[in-house]
């Protein structure tokens, strides 16, 4: 029972037999708390699926309330078009330091592959998420980022393609040229990440054997 003078200067009591409330996080900075809400929907989409992983779920994967997670983000999909952006936006700069560096065409080509490469095997949550994805989550944000940001880097990729074709050392047309070199790329990552049972070689093994078939059958020496 609650005496006067504990309601009059603000004591609660809770009573032994009330069930404990769940443990929410204090609140943080705006900028770390959205990294962390951003960090557990990206693993979430992948372990249950973008259409299970509910916003509750995500919420108490980072101790936060349902109503604290819609202070940061409006929507699912704002989270899913969120985690999209970011990913490429740290392969585009990748992708630009490479584009910077001197010297030939095939050379920086190559350079630029093996950053592609190099980024989803190190992101693969988030490679699966941009380039790996099913119609709904296409909808709700993916599909926005890809052909925006996404296109933005192939076209950087082309530009180099031109550049090897401009240098004649291409054998055939620069898109279907630089379409094979993705296709082969992707194919490599995409296949390890998603099939990680089979008995694949050493991975640095697989992927040069693949760019050296790829460049000796599609540039001129």
């Amino acid at each position: 029972m609650v005496s006067k003078e504990q309601v009059r200067i603000g004591v609660t009591v809770t009573s032994s037999n009330s069930p404990a409330r769940s443990s929410r996080k204090p609140k943080g900075e705006g900028h770390a708390r959205r990294a962390e809400i951003l960090a557990a929907a990206e693993r979430l989409f992948v372990e249950v699926g973008y259409e299970g992983a509910t916003i509750r779920k995500i919420a108490d994967e980072v101790g936060l309330s349902s109503t604290a997670l819609y202070m940061h983000f409006s929507e699912k999909s704002e989270i899913l078009h969120e985690i999209c952006k970011g990913a490429f936006d740290r392969l585009q700069a990748a992708n630009a330091a490479v584009v910077a560096e001197a010297g030939p065409a095939d050379v920086r080509l190559r350079r630029l592959m093996e950053a592609y490469i190099d980024f989803g095997f190190a992101n693969p949550n988030a490679y699966r998420l941009i380039y790996l994805t099913r119609p709904v989550e296409a909808r709700d944000g993916a599909q926005s980022a890809s052909q925006s940001l996404g296109g933005d880097l192939f076209r950087a990729f082309e530009d180099i393609v031109e550049e090897a074709a401009a240098a004649g050392r291409l054998r055939g047309e620069p898109q279907a040229t630089a379409q094979t070199l993705w296709a082969g790329a992707h194919g490599i990552v995409s296949l390890m990440i998603t099939k990680p049972y089979f008995d694949w070689v050493d991975r640095a093994v697989l992927t040069k054997t693949m760019m050296d078939a790829l460049f000796i059958g599609l540039l001129r020496p």
